[in-house]
């Protein structure tokens, strides 16, 4: 058996190493940039690819899945920080948060991510895509201020956020950071189009190494030729320079437990726990369909996977992760085939941080923004709101609801506010379409099409209401394999009154109920 493993993964090294190297590319921008969005320390953000790549790829079940920081959950992070006051405070959240995912794997939970609504869940994302873009922008125009600990989300609220928005065009900006981003942004727009994706030499190349190779250019040009446009200092990427491999265990940060005292603790352990299990069921879910070899993953171990991956990075001074599926298709795209390819992503991002971190440090932060305000875009995509709004009010309203909450309060709040709405278009669904009245003529065919609860009563006690004197009802319940007490009870009481009304009464099956009674009545 060891045996045939090996043979497995050799067999695939080839294609696990080049889809590895694609992975990093486009994975070290990334976490760069999702833990500037969450305002974090840089170096965050690389320790969760590493223990994305280096650990949880083997822990899960899923061949192809890629985990790491992400961009999901920036407010939730930021949010976090802002209310425990310190990074240090975040990382024991993050440990319980993957002590909660663990336990949800282990009380096979997996099956959670059906029960939410999907307008509810999109609903979530595109809110995410459009803070993003919110809170991005001044990092693309290089406004001073947000580089200062002043670019909090202000408890969320998307009017304060809109007000830094403002601030941020209209106060100090760097029209280096301004020409970057936008020209960045240029890049990571045209590589989507037909045209770049058919030519076979740069659909293999990442949109985001492009842009970042492109930032880095321009300000080494413009720091000797034309100082004023170049991009200040601060406004670059300023990770620890490592000298040697074991100087980096020096610059890892370890959780503060004294704050396992605090109740926001673990309303922020909450909050990720569920936020980052859903985000990785979806994506999970999203690459099993992507894999050519249809292989599925099991949800049950992924929930541990990514659990004992949240307690180690949470340790070891990292973000909150989760299965990311922009990593996984590209991971697929590039014709990755087993977990070596995840694994050795974590060994180039590893090897990254060890050597070349000196050049990182000469990355423009307009650079990740623009990578960070496409990713927003793509989660908030015009299509996205066409689509649910062609779907109609039901689908609709609970996704523009959700958006909607979760910019005015938090998160968490926001996609309770849009599950509650969620779940009352279900009951309505469910309310209309269990009982249905047609008439023809004097006719009346009462059909129950599916099991009926006493949720049903008010619509069934409506529709009986509505059949006039001297008709000739049918009631069909071929459909339904369980009937509620209450509605049987509504039943008898209809057939009792029949005989005053001249109502004949026809069963079609009612699961074998035999104890009505009425003038007219007349069982088959």
């Amino acid at each position: 058996m060891i045996h045939k493993h090996i043979a497995f993964y050799a067999s695939n090294f080839k294609h696990d190493l080049s889809a590895s190297i694609v992975v990093f590319l486009i994975a070290l921008p990334l976490c760069l940039g999702i833990a500037l969005a969450s305002g974090a320390p840089l170096f965050s953000g690389l320790i969760t690819g590493l223990v994305g790549g280096l650990l949880v790829s083997f822990l899960s079940g899923s061949q192809l899945c890629v985990s790491g920081p992400a961009a999901g959950l920036t407010v939730i992070v930021f949010s976090a920080i802002e209310k425990l006051g310190s990074f240090q405070g975040l990382l024991v959240a993050v440990i319980l948060a993957g002590i909660i995912q663990l336990t949800l794997g282990y009380l096979r939970a997996g099956i959670i991510g059906a029960f939410f609504p999907s307008a509810v869940i999109e609903g979530m994302l595109a809110a995410i895509g459009l803070i993003l873009i919110i809170k991005q922008i001044p990092h693309a125009t290089g406004y001073d201020a947000s580089y200062e600990g002043d670019e909090s989300y202000m408890q969320e609220s998307a009017q304060s956020s809109l007000q830094e928005l403002i601030e941020s065009i209209s106060q100090s900006i760097s029209h280096g950071s301004i020409v970057i981003s936008s020209v960045a942004l240029l890049i990571l727009i045209s590589w989507n189009l037909p045209w770049f994706k058919q030519q076979p030499f740069l659909k293999n190349i990442p949109a985001a190494l492009i842009a970042v190779i492109w930032g880095i250019a321009y300000n080494q040009y413009t720091i000797h030729f034309a100082p004023e446009w170049a991009v200040k200092a601060q406004h670059l990427v300023n990770l620890p320079a490592i000298q040697s491999p074991v100087e980096f265990f020096n610059y890892l940060l370890f959780p503060d437990f004294s704050y396992l005292a605090r109740l926001d603790t673990y309303t922020s352990a909450i909050t990720i726990a569920i936020i980052a299990s859903l985000e990785t069921l979806l994506s999970l879910e999203a690459t099993d369909k992507l894999d050519p070899l249809k292989r599925i993953a099991p949800t049950n171990r992924e929930l541990k996977a990514q659990g004992i991956g949240n307690i180690v990075s949470g340790f070891l001074g990292g973000l909150p992760m989760t299965a990311v599926i922009v990593r996984s298709a590209a991971n697929i795209n590039a014709g990755g085939k087993t977990h070596l390819s995840s694994f050795l992503h974590g060994v180039w991002l590893l090897l990254s941080i060890l050597f070349v971190a000196e050049y990182l440090n000469t990355i423009p932060l307009a650079c990740l923004s623009a990578i960070l305000l496409h990713t927003g875009y793509k989660l908030a995509n015009p299509s996205v709101f066409k689509h649910f709004y062609q779907k109609g009010p039901s689908q609709f309203l609970p996704f523009i609801i959700t958006i909607s909450a979760i910019l005015l309060t938090d998160l968490l709040l926001g996609m309770a506010i849009g599950m509650a709405f969620g779940l009352f278009f279900v009951i309505k669904a469910n309310y209309q379409a269990a009982i249905t009245l047609s008439k023809e003529g004097s006719h009346y065919l009462l059909s129950f099409n599916k099991d009926v609860s006493f949720l049903n009563k008010a619509v069934l006690r409506k529709f009986i209401l509505s059949i006039e004197e001297n008709s000739y009802v049918t009631i069909d319940t071929t459909k339904a394999k369980f009937i509620d007490h209450d509605i049987l009870e509504t039943i008898e009481d209809f057939l009792a009154t029949t005989s005053d009304d001249n109502i004949y009464v026809e069963f079609i099956e009612i699961d074998g109920y035999k104890r009505f009674s009425g003038i007219g009545e007349k069982h088959i």
